[in-house]
């Protein structure tokens, strides 16, 4: 990551933690009525091939004993009503901005992957990851509605990581590519944009 990227990150990251931060705390009091304790979602994810972090998220889903690889159908009924709404306007990942002030993350970059599948698929990874995961990017605008289409009917965990693993990561992985072989500052402030309209449109 170049250093003008960095300090963009953290000048940004700053200035929209203290324009949302009574959003923030009105989103954690609404879970922490409704749905209970605990407020935040940490998920380990990776920052390199071989570094792992823990990835912020307002919890959406409800608690279970054990919980691995990614969402699909299977985990669909433990999704709440707010979570569902937080999702809907991506409003789960504000906590992310703690992981871009700690340098675990950038606003734009590949989304950061589970430890599994960077252990899964160690070339594809080894390429993706050289660029700093971002709470955005080409693959997610590309590729997030067709990733839930395809992962919506998959009724098992066994079935979800399939379907993940043969039809999800291999283009993600290229897209990601892709967005490494064309990142500048403005191609970041575009996709940056882009985010924000879609999500402004769904409102």
């Amino acid at each position: 990551m170049t250093f003008g990227k960095r300090l963009f990150d953290i000048v940004l990251a700053l200035l929209l933690g203290a324009l949302l931060l009574l959003p923030i705390l009105v989103i954690a009091a609404l879970i922490l009525l409704r749905d209970g304790r605990p407020v935040l979602y940490l998920s380990e994810r990776m920052k390199t091939p071989e570094q792992g972090f823990q990835l912020w998220k307002f919890r959406t889903m409800t608690v279970v004993a054990s919980d691995s690889g990614v969402s699909g159908g299977d985990k669909s009924a433990r999704i709440t009503p707010i979570g569902a709404w937080l999702r809907r306007y991506r409003l789960d990942e504000l906590p992310q901005l703690w992981n871009i002030l700690r340098g675990d993350i950038s606003f734009v970059g590949p989304r950061p992957p589970l430890r599994r599948y960077v252990e899964m698929c160690p070339d594809l990874y080894r390429r993706v990851l050289r660029a700093r995961p971002g709470v955005t990017g080409l693959a997610t605008l590309v590729f997030h509605k067709t990733e839930e289409r395809l992962l919506a009917p998959c009724r098992t965990p066994e079935e979800t990581e399939a379907v993940y693993l043969r039809r999800c990561v291999p283009v993600k992985g290229r897209l990601d590519l892709i967005y490494a072989a064309n990142r500048s500052v403005c191609y970041d402030a575009r996709l940056m944009a882009e985010t924000v309209l879609r999500v402004l449109r769904r409102s």
